[in-house]
């Protein structure tokens, strides 16, 4: 599925993606959840649907999607990783409706067409280059019956902003390493999913981009993802020999000074959802 793993962006599952580890995306989701549940709610799902999440990294959003569906709907689950399609089971199984998981790749879904009434994809598109975009969307809607639904949400890297620091800090270090790096590339054409979706051959195709924003004091849940992200980051800004000392203070095992404790701390990411209806 990935046209190249960037693993060097740290928290890599079995299969090398960057980010995909279970306890960072989980950690990623309960810092951003009511943004992730806002765009979710947005996408037009009904009581009754068959819903596939493409792409259900530990399985979050399938409580979620069970609420929207209601007991008489159903859900479906891939995740390319195993570890955490199993971890999607284990969500599946406390679910009062039926929900089918399985590992497999969103490339070659293992599902006949028109199966389901919609598709929701979260956080995935950023593993795949334009091609292999392509190929997803076409595997989408071919599983999605005319007439149903395909949602991708994102995180726009070129939203990812901290206070205090300068105002391009992050968008520079994912501008700086998108040369060579699939995955940085990716999380900046976050904002041309609506393109993507249309070139597809979906039709009414909307979007929208939701900022999560996080002020001081940060909870523990946003200050324990957003301080092991930043870390990470500056990490990868390290190796791109960008400015160490605007970086300095988000690295691992700095002693005092992180932005993210600053009386006046504030950070904040966009997150796009494009959604388009089956032909």
């Amino acid at each position: 599925m990935s046209t190249g793993t960037d693993a060097r962006w740290g928290f890599s599952a079995s299969t090398g993606l960057a980010f995909t580890r279970a306890d960072i995306v989980d950690a990623h989701f309960e810092a951003c959840r009511p943004t992730y549940l806002e765009l979710l709610r947005a996408v037009g799902l009904r009581p009754g649907w068959r819903v596939l999440d493409a792409g259900c990294g530990t399985g979050r959003f399938l409580p979620h999607l069970a609420e929207l569906v209601g007991v008489r709907g159903s859900l479906a689950a891939v995740d390319l990783t195993p570890e955490n399609a199993g971890l999607a089971a284990a969500v599946a199984a406390d679910l009062p409706l039926p929900v089918e998981v399985r590992q497999g790749d969103l490339l070659d879904l293992p599902h006949p067409d028109d199966s389901f009434d919609a598709a929701w994809c979260a956080n995935t598109a950023q593993y795949l280059d334009d091609a292999a975009l392509t190929g997803a969307l076409a595997e989408l809607r071919r599983v999605v019956r005319p007439g149903g639904l395909v949602a991708v949400k994102e995180l726009d890297g070129t939203t990812v902003t901290a206070r205090p620091g300068p105002q391009f800090l992050f968008s520079d270090l994912f501008r700086a390493a998108a040369p060579t790096s699939p995955y940085a590339r990716n999380l900046l054409r976050s904002r041309d999913l609506y393109r993507h979706l249309a070139a597809a051959g979906l039709v009414d195709v909307r979007q929208r981009t939701l900022l999560s924003e996080h002020h001081a004091p940060l909870s523990p849940v946003e200050r324990a993802f957003y301080g092991q992200a930043c870390a990470r980051l500056a990490a990868q800004a390290a190796e791109l020999g960008l400015d160490v000392e605007e970086w300095a203070g988000y690295s691992a095992g700095a002693e005092a000074g992180n932005p993210l404790d600053a009386p006046d701390a504030y950070i904040c990411e966009g997150n796009v959802l494009a959604v388009g209806v089956v032909p």
